[in-house]
């Protein structure tokens, strides 16, 4: 701090013409006295400048070391050229450093009237205008096949629910280089089992185990910038399960196959219902037929938005609805040795915010609730998220907060799904998208 200079006014009066003695010597004692008072103000001024002067410094030194620790976490790794292995480490943007990933399986378009299609120049002009949005799609693709192609080696009989989903998160979020919603995990992993066909994920502290008596589908959702890919696999370790996961995944090929621009939505339900409900399955001396879950469906995907509001259904139905051009799309399908039909059960933990619910001052009168909705907002936007999600980010005591938001229509719940208790169901899941010339299933691996 800067002092600015003072003179003496006691020794600058001693100066002057005493043109009155009386009134001088009556002036003299307190303007000595009041020299004496600055000269302590002096005194404590400078040394409040010394203090001061220290402080700065070190305030300096502090925020040079923060300035280097911060420029040395900000240097960019260096990664190998290729992908490490047997575990992947290596985040797949940095194997693709031209920010071109590989396509998927190239499929041509069913229909007469889209012959023309996959050869047209025209059409290909009209590829080259959306090759970003394909190329976002394609690298969470690339991470969705290298995360679960490791994960299938991973998991075993004897480990917890929990901490495989955990795995197979960390991998994903590792490989796709989780930033918020810029890019990440697009929903909760699911890990339904057995007669649970769909949306079970644990909760935190949940001590399910898996058995080698067991059939799981792992469902994954992954996302870059909105575009998401939503791709679901089957895993068993008792060979009575084959012909049920067989059922699932050679009906979802065939809806792939089936689909394409002007494909009416009835269409492609009723082609996989008749390959799914072909297969049986022998259990404990007992032939199953295998059917369709006929109240689960495929869905049109859009940016931010899992279910975009097409539905692609898995049975024969009257939905004389039709695919569209640059249309997303997940192609599942679901086969059941029950009824074929699922219903609520179980403690919820799949939450996701409403796309087109707005806010008002009187829906959220909870203080809780409105801070709640904000860290959803802020870490999710409009994809889905789960309670061990809102733990891992610190929330604690969120379930009354959470009620009122589920409530007010502002986080829409989802349960989990089951047939009845003793039936097995299974599930295969790709990510298509119908470019212009061709049709693209952007989530395919060697896996399946």
């Amino acid at each position: 701090m800067h002092i600015p200079e003072q003179k003496n006014k006691a020794a600058t009066t001693t100066t002057k013409p005493k043109t009155t003695p009386s009134k001088s010597n009556n002036n003299a004692q307190p303007k000595k006295k009041g020299g004496k008072k600055q000269d302590d103000d002096m005194a404590f001024l400078l040394e409040m400048q010394k203090q001061n002067e220290k402080e700065v410094k070190s305030e300096q030194k502090t925020a040079n070391n923060k300035q280097t620790q911060k420029k040395q976490e900000e240097k960019p790794k260096t990664y190998p050229s290729e992908q490490t292995k047997p575990e992947p480490t290596v985040p797949i943007k940095y194997l693709f450093k031209d920010g071109k990933y590989p396509e998927g399986e190239i499929l041509k378009h069913p229909l007469e009237s889209n012959s023309k299609r996959f050869d047209s120049r025209e059409e290909k002009q009209k590829d080259e205008m959306f090759d970003s949005i394909y190329q976002e799609a394609r690298h969470a693709a690339e991470v969705h096949r290298t995360a679960r192609q490791w994960f299938q080696g991973y998991v075993k009989p004897g480990m917890k629910v929990i901490d495989a989903a955990e795995a197979l998160e960390n991998k994903a979020r590792e490989l796709i280089e989780d930033n918020g919603i810029k890019a990440g995990l697009a929903f909760p992993l699911g890990c339904s089992m057995n007669n649970c066909a769909a949306h079970y994920t644990p909760n935190g502290g949940d001590e399910t185990i898996i058995t080698a008596n067991d059939i799981i589908k792992f469902d994954l959702g992954l996302h870059i910038n909105g575009r998401i890919i939503d791709c679901a696999f089957t895993m068993y370790w008792d060979d009575r399960f084959k012909p049920l996961a067989d059922a699932a995944r050679d009906a979802t090929n065939t809806g792939i196959r089936t689909a394409g621009i002007d494909v009416r939505m009835s269409d492609v339900g009723s082609a996989i219902q008749e390959v799914m409900e072909s297969y049986e399955m022998e259990y404990n001396g007992k032939t199953y037929p295998i059917r369709c879950v006929r109240n689960l469906n495929g869905h049109s995907i859009e940016r931010y938005r899992i279910h975009a509001g097409k539905t692609v259904p898995i049975v024969k139905n009257n939905d004389n609805t039709k695919m569209e051009e640059n249309e997303f799309y997940a192609i599942e399908t679901f086969g059941s040795t029950g009824r074929g039909y699922v219903d609520h059960e179980g403690v919820c933990s799949h939450y996701m915010r409403d796309f087109f619910k707005k806010v008002t001052p009187t829906e959220i009168k909870s203080q809780k609730a409105r801070e709640l909705l904000k860290v959803i907002e802020d870490n999710f936007s409009t994809l889905a998220f789960c309670r061990r999600y809102l733990d891992r980010l610190g929330e604690s005591k969120y379930m009354v907060a959470m009620k009122n938001l589920v409530s007010a229509g502002l986080v829409n719940e989802y349960p989990p799904l089951c047939d009845v208790k003793g039936s097995f169901t299974s599930q295969y899941e790709h990510t298509i998208v119908l470019r212009p010339s061709c049709k693209e299933v952007i989530s395919r691996g060697t896996d399946y």
